[in-house]
């Protein structure tokens, strides 16, 4: 996970028990969780990859598109950003490019996707339904989850903490 926004505030971590001087308020995956599951040598022959898409040609080909998951964090305008994956369907992936750079597609209808990062301090959030909503042009498109009872749908709809950001963090930090 890459490191998002950070926060001036730093903390005192419970794992490592030193304090840290930034308390980041949102990590990103690089890559979809198919992309790490094929072997290194085959990656460069069936992947095309930029910092927004990503595409792994196959039996079916996979379409992927990098979207912001916000949780809001209780009491502060601004949220807690996970950068995630979210594969598309092929048609869904064509029309997306197909309007990557059209001012006014933030009007166009969300799509649907399947969540492809598999994310830490969570239990399985690898498929978990989304919508996928176009923001302006230069914007990554966020991700709204189905409405379940699954412990990250639950933040994206009531909130955390800061103590759960410090734990996120935490978890992150130390690889869990």
């Amino acid at each position: 996970m890459n490191r998002g926004q950070i926060v001036e505030e730093g903390f005192h971590c419970r794992r490592c028990g030193i304090w840290h001087d930034e308390l980041p308020t949102g990590y990103g995956a690089e890559a979809p969780l198919l992309f790490y599951q094929l072997p290194a040598r085959d990656r460069g022959e069936r992947v095309e990859r930029d910092e927004e898409t990503c595409i792994i040609r196959g039996d079916p080909d996979a379409y992927f598109i990098a979207a912001n998951l916000e949780i809001p964090i209780i009491g502060e305008e601004s949220p807690f950003v996970w950068t995630v994956w979210v594969s598309l369907s092929e048609a869904s992936m064509e029309r997306t490019l197909e309007h990557w750079e059209t001012p006014g597609r933030e009007n166009d209808p969300p799509c649907f996707g399947w969540l492809s990062t598999d994310l830490p301090t969570y239990p399985a959030t690898l498929n978990l339904k989304t919508m996928v909503h176009t923001r302006p042009v230069g914007e990554r498109p966020f991700v709204e989850l189905e409405p379940t009872n699954h412990p990250l749908a639950v933040e994206q709809r009531d909130g955390i903490s800061w103590d759960r950001v410090r734990q996120i963090a935490e978890a992150v930090l130390h690889d869990d």
